[in-house]
């Protein structure tokens, strides 16, 4: 499965750019995969990679004042669909997982604790969880 999180924030109200968001979503999941004892860096290329050519993360925003969409992270993906594909567009790299990196199985659950903290963390906010799934009541505070 894949781990996807889609914040939802009004940008101009917190006075943040969108390449302020898209590099602080990159950092949060870089964090999450710390934890997860995946080491991480970004590129060029928007996204989470664990190699040069090895994608983990995928990041797509749209935003005009409110963001929209957000980040996809492989946890125990089945990777061979992506062979069938170019994905994000990117000719000559490849997607990796979690569960590849670390040779052990990691669930959607266990990634979504470690992104769920980092996301806070990162944002300076507080989350909620609404008890029927890893979900975003509302961001209490935003100091940054």
């Amino acid at each position: 499965g894949q781990l996807t999180a889609y914040p939802i924030l009004h940008l101009t109200a917190i006075n943040k750019t969108l390449k302020w968001y898209v590099c602080a979503l990159e950092r949060a999941v870089m964090q999450a995969c710390r934890g997860l004892g995946v080491e991480t860096h970004t590129s060029p290329d928007t996204g989470v990679w664990v190699s040069d050519t090895s994608k983990i993360c995928a990041i797509g925003i749209q935003g005009r004042r409110v963001t929209t969409h957000g980040i996809g992270l492989n946890c125990c993906t089945d990777l061979s669909w992506f062979g069938h594909i170019v994905p994000c567009g990117i000719h000559g790299k490849t997607v990796t997982s979690l569960s590849r990196e670390l040779q052990r199985h990691v669930s959607v659950s266990e990634a979504a604790g470690h992104f769920t903290r980092a996301f806070a963390e990162v944002f300076e906010c507080s989350l909620e969880d609404d008890g029927t799934e890893i979900g975003i009541e509302e961001l209490q505070t935003l100091h940054s």
